[in-house]
């Protein structure tokens, strides 16, 4: 089974076999989520060379990035976005390729308006794939990122409001270099999510930015405050049209 090193960086990577497995899987998922998610402004984070955003029935779609295909060029830890702004965001592998995982994460939190989304695709380390970045030469990518487990980007998810909404696992098969052995190993596909579902070599994430508002407290007032009911006057009879008046005169008075 050929596991040799391979391209170097992200754009030879996808364009290689084993990256354009990957890449199959992420753009059916990312199609399939994004077209349920409504709102004005998406935003994608990274991988400008592909439009996980094609689905999206938003008007604004920009793919931030620092150059090449971005619409936007910008450091991810410092967005050039209005806070609450953003319906929805992407980050596909992001984060295992920042030294600031945390801060780009809190930016996201930021420009995200209340009950925005943002959708994650990760490395998974409890893996075949990070097994194979254990054992290989972490010198070109993929496995030159930090890989984040699950469990701990929930937790920081959590810790900035942003509550688990949906996810799933995929890429099951072993991380082959050559397209023969991925499809002698393509069993594991199915395989894999029946067996092992925890161990795909990429998970998702989506969450939505919850902002609990606020409850008004009614003051209890007092009984005597409440104005006391009064009854109406019954009408007089009258026998004379000019009584009426004079009545009414002596009431007024």
């Amino acid at each position: 089974m050929s596991t040799h090193a391979g391209p170097q960086n992200v754009t030879e990577w996808l364009a290689a076999p084993l990256g354009q497995y990957l890449l199959a899987r992420e753009q059916a998922y990312f199609d399939g989520v994004v077209a349920d998610v409504f709102g004005y402004n998406a935003f994608q984070l990274g991988m400008p060379q592909v439009d996980l955003l094609r689905a999206s029935r938003m008007s604004m779609r920009c793919r931030v990035g620092l150059d090449g295909a971005a619409s936007l060029r910008a450091e991810f830890q410092d967005l050039p976005i209005a806070g609450n702004s953003a319906d929805l965001v992407l980050l596909p592998h992001t984060l295992e390729f920042t030294d600031y995982p945390h801060q780009i994460l809190r930016e996201v939190a930021r420009v995200l308006r209340p009950e925005g989304q943002v959708i994650i695709a990760s490395f998974n380390p409890w893996s075949l794939w990070g097994i194979r970045r254990i054992f290989g030469s972490r010198r070109r990518y993929p496995w030159s990122g930090r890989f984040i487990n699950l469990p701990r980007m929930k937790d920081w998810l959590a810790l900035l409001g942003l509550e688990i909404s949906g996810g799933q696992m995929a890429c099951y098969v072993a991380p082959c270099a050559t397209q023969k052995w991925l499809t002698r190993v393509a069993f594991m596909e199915a395989a894999g999510d029946r067996w092992w579902p925890i161990a795909g070599g990429v998970y998702f994430l989506q969450a939505v930015k919850r902002v609990h508002g606020m409850r008004i407290l009614m003051p209890k007032w007092s009984d005597r405050l409440v104005p006391a009911k009064s009854l109406a006057a019954a009408p007089k009879k009258v026998a004379r049209p000019e009584d009426a008046v004079a009545a009414r005169v002596t009431e007024n008075a």
